[in-house]
């Protein structure tokens, strides 16, 4: 501000009469060039006002939704997930990483399983509001897991349809927020490749802590490769006995090394995950915390 009051005195001072300043035209004197009017802006609201604006449903998951219960915190799935949630949140301290594409290299690998139960156990966390976005256009799920409507959701909005909170569901009065596809697109890369993408995923880390995008997987479709670019890191979902060390090379050369945050490993045999957790709980329930 110092440079353009030192710019104004000069101008003072040289004889120069800004357009502000200038004396009332004659009826016979020639127009002046004034200021034009400052154009209004559409600045959005603040994080707070945006999120009260979004519609709630309630929590109501679907039977195959297989999603983790809050209310037995030690089954093994529920521990899982929230040690996942632990070590993201670590890396989250250590450099600014809010926005998160779980992907897979093929279909039936577990990626919408892990990324909505990741994003329940992130909004699990008091103040740590949580969105999963559902970017997979070709084959979305997430609606069907929350039986909600498709939508209106991320297409209509990224097309100017809609609004940005017309988009966004609450989920009950939790810290989870969802946003479904929307309506089918026939060409979902090239949507992807609007600059409406970009800024929307820049603008979501003002208004959530973790935005956690379910994405197509990365060998069918380009989608994810995309969305990785644009996002602050990327996990890989690989399930036994069922993803090839062939796939899972090419789905790692395909994305950007310094994006991937870690892979998730579906389809470890239930009877050993749970009698691990069975026997630990039950020593822990025994001895006590100090193991007295």
């Amino acid at each position: 501000m110092s440079r353009v009051h030192e710019a104004l005195r000069r101008a003072e001072q040289s004889g120069v009469t800004t357009a502000s300043s200038a004396p009332p035209a004659k009826p016979n004197d020639p127009p002046v060039n004034r200021v034009p009017p400052a154009v209004a802006v559409d600045i959005p609201g603040s994080p707070d006002a945006l999120l009260e604006r979004a519609s709630v449903i309630p929590y109501n998951p679907s039977p195959d939704a297989l999603f983790i219960d809050p209310l037995n915190p030690h089954e093994a799935p529920t521990e899982e997930f929230r040690t996942l949630r632990t070590r993201l949140n670590h890396m989250q301290s250590l450099q600014p990483i809010h926005t998160v594409v779980v992907t897979s290299a093929s279909p039936a690998e577990g990626k919408s399983f892990s990324s909505a139960n990741l994003a329940l156990a992130q909004a699990q966390l008091a103040g740590n509001p949580t969105l999963l976005a559902d970017f997979d256009f070709r084959r979305p799920i997430v609606h069907s897991f929350f039986q909600t409507d498709r939508g209106p959701g991320i297409t209509d909005y990224l097309q100017g349809k809609i609004q940005l909170h017309e988009a966004i569901r609450r989920i009950g009065d939790t810290n989870l927020y969802i946003m479904p596809a929307g309506s089918a697109v026939i060409n979902p890369l090239e949507l992807l490749n609007l600059k409406e993408v970009k800024q929307m995923l820049d603008r979501l880390p003002s208004l959530f802590n973790w935005v956690i995008l379910d994405s197509p997987p990365l060998l069918f479709a380009a989608d994810a490769n995309l969305l990785s670019t644009l996002c602050h890191g990327t996990i890989l979902v690989v399930r036994i006995g069922s993803t090839t060390i062939d796939s899972i090379t090419r789905a790692m050369q395909s994305l950007c090394q310094n994006n991937v945050l870690g892979i998730i490993v579906n389809g470890a045999r239930r009877g050993e995950l749970y009698s691990k957790y069975t026997y630990y709980h039950s020593y822990y329930s025994a001895h006590g915390e100090n193991g007295e």
